[in-house]
């Protein structure tokens, strides 16, 4: 039998084994300290704003009408309103985040100011909640107008009490991971609409629509014309005159 002495082929065989195990334990100690919103890429801090009085000019338009004058078109499908009833009326501020992941919108809620709606591509993943109580009194406080998230929520609750716009795909008990990666304010598919950062986002009962506010103008033109006709159809109702024009419009 041959005995190898301390330092001899084995011995270097053993060490370059291990080697990976301690560069792996270099690389954790040179991370201390370091934050996993590393892992967060943001393209703004904030989205520019049209005049306030044009947004607020939306607040007593129905998403319906809306829709229908953009061809009807856009618009989150299979979202819901899980607050109390408030209507929903701002500007977007987009988060994409990983399935079952929040800790871009954790970033994100340290950046959302005055009017923000915070829009949330969470592809759609019904199996952890991507906010809960606690982030929608964070957003609240910092005078986000409400959620929009293409994703699941928990303590519906909490939501159900609040004038506090929050929609959502589902709610589910099961809590997110928060280690990324996720990008903040960059065009995100909503239940099959695209909403790019800046654009006007309203909801009501009926859903979420958006649209650039480089039209909303326009748009709310269109909008206050086909409310002022359907009004002169409801009145054709109720006075017996209706002969059929809005089965043409």
């Amino acid at each position: 039998m041959v005995l190898r002495q301390a330092g001899g082929p084995s011995h270097r065989f053993s060490a370059q084994l291990s080697s990976p195990r301690r560069r792996r334990a270099e690389w954790q100690n040179n991370r201390k300290g370091e934050t996993d919103c590393m892992s967060i890429t943001t393209a703004m801090t904030s989205v520019p704003k049209p005049a306030s009085d044009l947004i607020e000019a939306f607040r007593n338009a129905p998403t319906s009408v809306i829709s229908d004058n953009l061809a009807r078109l856009p618009g989150a499908v299979g979202l819901r309103p899980f607050h109390r009833g408030s209507k929903l009326v701002g500007i977007a501020f987009t988060v994409r985040t990983r399935p079952g992941d929040n800790l871009a919108i954790h970033r994100a809620l340290e950046l959302v100011g005055p009017g923000d709606v915070i829009v949330v591509d969470g592809g759609g993943d019904e199996t952890r909640a991507l906010v809960g109580e606690i982030m929608k009194n964070i957003a609240e406080y910092r005078g986000a107008a409400g959620y929009v998230i293409d994703g699941a929520i928990r303590d519906v609750a909490a939501f159900a009490a609040s004038d506090f716009p929050c929609f959502a795909r589902t709610a589910i008990h099961r809590g997110p991971y928060k280690s990324g990666p996720g990008e903040i304010n960059v065009p995100v598919s909503i239940g099959g609409s695209v909403i790019s950062p800046g654009d006007i986002v309203v909801g009501d009962e009926d859903g979420v629509v958006s649209f650039p506010a480089s039209i909303a103008t326009t748009v709310l033109e269109a909008v206050r014309a086909q409310i002022a006709r359907e009004e002169d159809t409801l009145l054709a109702i109720r006075e017996g005159r209706y002969q059929g024009s809005y089965g043409k419009s």
